[in-house]
């Protein structure tokens, strides 16, 4: 279906079954952790990271598995770690698995693979500070972050973002930006940027950028999808779909989860089980078999960090008219 791989697309319209509260999933195992990625942050470590779980019981914690060994315990309110103690120019798998406050185990995620750099004999020096930092507010829950790069007598493997003196994430050396989910609105945040060479040495500390989330109750307009686009089409069966397209919203991981909504209601959630999109994503579902019908239509994604992003602005179709 253009190619997605979606695991989970249910038509809710008038089920009134909401979207898979602890009704739905009371009993279930939580389930295997979407967009999950891996990248070299040394010759000796690599960063894995992947989308947040939700379950009836909540998520006690992750395990991360690097081949069948079981290396990290990670706790259920974050969804990225540094795994260490790694040889160089060596090839990775590594799968991650959601355990519930139950103290159910889900089942692994798909594999991803990261291979680390080659150690560098004698390297002492240390990459130069990241310059330039900027940084600009996306709603109450998001920012993004900007530095010019690093210089290294050997080179920059990645850079290390945190927040006031806690290490909250990575990003691979070719990459001079971010974006930080999962904030609280109206909250005042310091952000650094250190680089990383294959050797381990760490940069010294870029400037302190330092934002304030937006206050009181966040609309989300800068995590939502952007160019949202719908139509619809008669199929030779003579029923109406929708097409809809949208970009999806910028932020650091996968993002695997959508919710759409039709004049108001619940419509579908779509999880993607395979690769998803990270250019334009398009789906399609059923509109019924009246002409002239009006229809209105938005979708939001579920961020990384396992939060809603906003809602893309809404459009309107009839059936019949195209878009």
């Amino acid at each position: 279906m253009r190619r997605l791989a979606a695991l989970c697309a249910a038509l809710l319209l008038l089920a009134g079954c909401g979207w898979g509260g602890a009704e739905a999933d009371e009993g279930r195992l939580p389930g295997a952790p979407t967009g999950v990625t891996a990248a070299a942050g040394s010759a000796t470590s690599v960063h894995v990271m992947w989308s947040a779980v939700s379950a009836a019981d909540g998520i006690d914690g992750y395990e991360v598995y690097r081949g069948t060994t079981k290396v990290r315990d990670v706790p259920g309110s974050e969804h990225m770690v540094d795994v260490s103690r790694l040889r160089p120019s060596t090839s990775y798998v590594f799968t991650v698995r959601a355990r519930d406050t139950a103290g159910r185990l889900g089942p692994p995620s798909r594999e991803v693979r990261a291979t680390t750099p080659a150690a560098t004999r004698a390297d002492a020096s240390a990459p130069t500070r990241p310059g330039q930092v900027t940084g600009r507010v996306v709603g109450g829950r998001a920012v993004q972050l900007s530095w010019s790069a690093a210089s290294d007598d050997v080179g920059v493997v990645s850079y290390d973002i945190h927040q006031g003196g806690t290490k909250i994430h990575s990003v691979g050396g070719n990459q001079t930006a971010t974006v930080v989910t999962g904030l609280r609105p109206g909250v005042r945040y310091s952000f650094t940027v250190r680089a990383r060479d294959a050797a381990d040495n760490v940069s010294p500390a870029s400037a302190v950028v330092r934002l304030t989330t937006a206050p009181g109750t966040d609309d989300g307009r800068g995590t939502a999808p952007t160019d949202f686009r719908a139509a619809t089409r008669r199929a030779d069966d003579g029923a109406y779909y929708f097409d809809l397209s949208w970009v999806p919203p910028r932020a650091d991981g996968v993002i695997t989860e959508y919710q759409i909504r039709l004049d108001g209601r619940p419509a579908t959630s779509l999880v993607y089980g395979g690769t998803a999109p990270t250019g334009r994503a398009t789906y399609s579902f059923y509109a019924g078999r009246d002409a002239g019908a009006l229809h209105r239509l938005r979708v939001r994604a579920r961020l990384p960090d396992g939060t809603w992003g906003g809602w893309s602005p809404e459009r309107s179709v009839t059936t019949g008219a195209g878009p």
